[in-house]
Parts: C-alpha cells; sequence; structure tokens
C-alpha cells in the first residue's frame, strides 16, 4: 500500500448520528467548530432517523454554513470489491489497500486544508464503527490528529480510544511480552473482524457459482 504524505498536526474528528436529533446533532457538530461533514456510510440513508438521509442531511447542513460530501464509495465498509472478501466478509486490510480508499484518504487531506472535518457513521460507539477501526487507524498513519465525538458530546482522542479497546479485548496484558504496535495491529484485526460487514449468505452464494462459473 502507498504511503502518503500526511500532515503533521491536522486533526479530523468522527461522530456517529445514532439516534440524535437533528438540533442536538447540529448543536455538537458547533461545539467544537466543525465546517465539514464527510458521510463515510456506504448506505447514506437511515429508516429510523430519516433526518439523517443523505439529501435532507446536506440541505440541513448547508442552511448552518456546513458543507458535505459523500465519501461512502472511497471510504465506506461494504464495499463492491469481490477481492477485499474471504468467505462473504469484508478484511479491512485489503480494502485499505485500494485503490478507491487511497483516493478517498486523499480527498480528506485536501479537504483538511480548508474544513475542519468530522468523518461522519451511523453507530455512536466509535469502537463498533469502521470509521474507526478502518479509516481513523490509516489517518493516524499519515500523522492526523484523530478525535471521535461521544455519543454524550465528549471527545476521546484515537489513542485513548484505542487503549479502551485493548482493555476490552484484554490484549493489554501482553504488553510485557509484545511491543505495543504488534498489540494495536491484533486489536485492529480481531475488532475489524467482529464488525466487518458480511453479504448476506444468498449474495455470498450467487458470488461464488459466479466465479465458478469462470473458472474462478
Amino acid at each position: 500500500m502507498t504511503k502518503l504524505e500526511g500532515p503533521t498536526s491536522t486533526a479530523v474528528y468522527t461522530v456517529g448520528h445514532s439516534n440524535h436529533s437533528l438540533e442536538s446533532f447540529l448543536s455538537v457538530l458547533k461545539d467544537y467548530g466543525i465546517s465539514a461533514i464527510a458521510d463515510v456510510r456506504s448506505y447514506p440513508y437511515s429508516n429510523a432517523n430519516p433526518h439523517f438521509d443523505r439529501e435532507a442531511l446536506s440541505k440541513d447542513l448547508e442552511k448552518q454554513g456546513i458543507a458535505y460530501v459523500f465519501l461512502g464509495k472511497e471510504l465506506g465498509a461494504r464495499t463492491t470489491d469481490r477481492h477485499c472478501y474471504i468467505d462473504g466478509k469484508v478484511q479491512y486490510e485489503r480494502l485499505a489497500g485500494t485503490e478507491q480508499f487511497q483516493e478517498g484518504l486523499k480527498r480528506v487531506q485536501r479537504g483538511a486544508t480548508k474544513y475542519r472535518i468530522a468523518l461522519m457513521c451511523a453507530e455512536g460507539e466509535p469502537l463498533d464503527c469502521h470509521r474507526t477501526i478502518l479509516v481513523s487507524r490509516y489517518l493516524s498513519e499519515i500523522n492526523f490528529t484523530v478525535r471521535h465525538i461521544l455519543r454524550d458530546g465528549t471527545l476521546e482522542d484515537h489513542d485513548a480510544t484505542m487503549e479502551r479497546l485493548l482493555g476490552v479485548l484484554k490484549l493489554n496484558e501482553n504488553l510485557v511480552l509484545r511491543n505495543k504496535q504488534e498489540v494495536l495491529s491484533e486489536g485492529y484485526r480481531i475488532q475489524g473482524q467482529r464488525i466487518a460487514y458480511e453479504l448476506p449468505k444468498t449474495e455470498e452464494q450467487k458470488q461464488h457459482l459466479s466465479f465458478i462459473s469462470r473458472g474462478r
């Protein structure tokens, strides 16, 4: 995977819309001076909260002077690239190596020179979302400071979020015998497998039959 050149101190925020009202969501964005939302949902709609549907949200954000861009194709978790799947489940490291994902990171880089960006997805808990386990991982590697806006409106730095994950997975007990980067990589891998998108069985079987018919 190509190593991108990143900034030395630029911050990017992440936020999950969860079941917030539009008013409370906009209030949180204003609290942190967010001037642009990068929507990283593969499917930018919410059955339970239609005010977060792509068209409705972009209009409401515009009224508040907040830009909106859809990056679900580049940075979404439900890729259409079949090479990113093993046994019907998305593999985050494969997805991160695609040209499309790398282009998404570049778009965030370019946008961060003009806006204070928040990557938005649906889950309120950062550890349950690919915006943390996938996208934030690689933004951190190109020297972005990533800060997660939690469900209660408080901030948590990405390093602290990952420390929470290591605690949940009980991997911090391994730091005596292994270096921190190895343990973090294992944490990303385990949590990635827990939350990664998995094809419905019927769709997985259909794709499998298609590969066989093509001699693959």
